[in-house]
């Protein structure tokens, strides 16, 4: 998502940094490209015009032309800009609970991924110490109450379904009653979606919100659909309303208008985004993160969020207590990688570090199956040969490249990424500590 937009601000950037000085005939030429770059993403035609206007604005105004570093104004300013773009800061869910039970109301056409954000929804839920109830809805498609009944088997979530009845409006209320029998205190609507905005549906949704008043109403959207996502979300914005967007398959390679658009078309801001398949991959929509990633400026806080959530972090202190030790071998150095893998394909993550371009990426050819092929060289060796690498010889060497479906040359370059590993960790050691090997490594020593 965003990467070629990131691409091309980047570009742009470093092009307004490599001038003398900036006057108004190059920020203008900057802006032009600026302007093209979120038109090529798909973002609406009158959002784009307006963001690049209030940029140019402040790019030309006097302090900037003045400043000493004038280009890294403008940057600031284009940052600045894609922030309150995007809504300025994180919309929370309304769960003010309406007589012990919050409602949630979850809409959006047939396809964009809304039975799956139920169930992605109420395991986030789950973590926050709430006990949520999913409703099938959709009375239409028996394949969707199927999903959700699936969905909410694996996260172990009640459901209330009903086959039997043709009103969706009855079943939702019935589902609240059951809900409250079970002292959840959340209610997920599921409803059904279409292939098109029509009448049918859209009275449907405002007949399951008359009977059952919902304090929070999700509109999930397609990114992938780019700015016709926008089309849709202004038509349920007419029609229905909602409170906030969800946008799914954000871990695509759909240009990202949507998300830049929404906002500013429709007065609704993006609340949550899926950027995965599983039911761990939802994430709030923090408008300054994003435009940040957007800059090429990395996502920290998001990265230091999902390792606190998804690594084991006493394994991770342990291994850094051997690591500083001297005692990291081969057992650790697997178990460093099925902790990165938790954080999901390294590109994704190594886009969140700053300075990670996209051509960096790209020169790095970063491939995640080169995990597999590390994992199965170490799962042939021995336990000896996991805790002792040294005692690898040239036999065990053959004899492990056969077990593992690999070469010779593919299990020396693992052994010998082990000892660089262990080289760096012994000088890090001999300098007295981290800190103190980074002092040194700053000062040139």
């Amino acid at each position: 998502m965003f990467q070629e937009l990131t691409k091309r601000l980047d570009a742009t950037m470093k092009k307004l940094a490599g001038q003398d000085r900036l006057t108004e005939e190059n920020v203008k030429e900057a802006l032009r490209e600026v302007r093209l770059a979120l038109l090529e993403a798909d973002v609406n035609y009158g959002v784009a015009k307006k963001l690049v206007a209030n940029i140019r604005t402040k790019a030309l105004g006097a302090d900037v032309l003045g400043s000493l570093t004038p280009a890294q104004q403008v940057v600031k300013i284009v940052n600045d800009e894609l922030v309150a773009l995007l809504g300025g800061q994180a919309a929370e869910l309304n769960l003010e609970a309406d007589k012990g039970i919050a409602t949630v109301m979850v809409m959006g056409l047939q396809g964009s991924g809304k039975t799956t954000f139920c169930g992605k929804l109420a395991k986030r839920l789950v973590k926050e110490g709430r006990k949520p109830m999913l409703v099938a809805a959709d009375i239409y498609r028996p394949a969707a109450i199927d999903q959700l009944q699936v969905i909410a088997g694996s996260i172990d979530v009640p459901v209330h379904s009903d086959l039997e009845r043709k009103n969706a409006a009855q079943i939702v209320k019935l589902g609240l009653r059951r809900a409250k029998d079970n002292k959840c205190d959340v209610l997920i609507v599921d409803t059904a979606g279409r292939l098109h905005i029509d009448e049918t549906l859209m009275n449907e949704l405002k007949a399951i919100d008359k009977i059952v008043p919902m304090g929070e109403k999700l509109l999930v959207l397609d990114a992938m659909t780019g700015q016709e996502a926008v089309n849709i979300a202004s038509e349920f914005a007419d029609q229905v309303g909602f409170d906030g967007a969800v946008l799914t398959k954000m871990d695509g390679d759909a240009r990202g208008g949507a998300a830049l658009s929404v906002l500013e078309v429709t007065g609704r801001p993006v609340k949550l985004v899926g950027v995965g398949e599983k039911m761990d991959d939802l994430e709030v929509f923090h408008p300054d993160r994003m435009a940040s990633r957007i800059l090429g400026m990395g996502d920290v806080l998001t990265l230091i969020e999902q390792a606190e959530e998804k690594m084991d972090l006493d394994e991770a202190e342990n291994m850094a207590a051997r690591f500083a030790s001297g005692q990291f071998n081969l057992e650790d150095f697997q178990g460093q990688i099925k902790q990165m893998k938790k954080l999901g394909p390294l590109k994704g993550v190594l886009k969140m570090l700053p300075g990670m371009n996209n051509d960096m990426l790209d020169k790095a050819n970063v491939d995640d199956s080169q995990f597999a092929k590390v994992e199965a060289i170490i799962n042939s060796m021995t336990f000896g040969e996991r805790r002792k690498p040294d005692i690898i010889n040239g036999s065990r060497r053959k004899r492990i490249a056969r077990g593992s479906g690999t070469t010779v040359s593919q299990v020396n370059k693992l052994l010998k990424q082990y000892r660089d590993m262990r080289r760096m960790m012994n000088q890090i050691n001999s300098a007295g500590g981290i800190q103190e090997f980074g002092a040194k490594v700053l000062g040139g020593q």
